[in-house]
């Protein structure tokens, strides 16, 4: 059975996360994962901040940021449940970004959560070809679920 952990840590209710969360188990049905776990953590810029800076060296706020526990070959986890790892938003961001993209806060925090989920699965955008892989099963997590522009 696939678990999704979703922790607020920013002290207000955000309505939006229980669509999120069904959007991101169509998107583990899509990848036909199975016995797989990750956490979602809402943070605000001030938090995000701090984790960009601390392990990414980028001293600014970013809207997500991933820690997939695949791709520390050192980890060892028992059982047979597969733990992808952390996904870290920013509600602040997305709220911004939501403004400025035009389109609902629901809209950008599934494009996050997605956008992260597909990290910790190791897809990248370092590359224009690894971006267009990425972003192509991006959007058609979204589309199933009926998440457009």
């Amino acid at each position: 059975m696939n678990k999704i952990e979703i922790f607020n840590q920013v002290g207000e209710d955000i309505i939006e996360l229980n669509e999120v969360e069904k959007v991101l188990y169509k998107a583990m049905e899509k990848e036909k994962l199975e016995n797989t776990s990750f956490n979602l953590i809402i943070v605000d810029n001030e938090y995000i901040h701090e984790l960009n800076f601390k392990y990414r060296n980028i001293d600014r706020e970013t809207d997500v940021i991933t820690f997939a526990l695949e791709d520390d070959d050192t980890l060892i986890v028992g059982g047979d449940e597969r733990i992808l790892g952390d996904i870290y938003i920013s509600i602040d961001k997305a709220r911004s970004q939501s403004l400025e993209f035009q389109h609902s806060l629901l809209r950008e925090l599934a494009f996050l959560a997605v956008h992260g989920f597909y990290h910790l699965l190791g897809y990248d955008h370092m590359c224009k070809e690894d971006e267009e892989i990425m972003f192509q099963k991006q959007e058609e997590v979204l589309l199933i679920y009926g998440i457009t522009r």
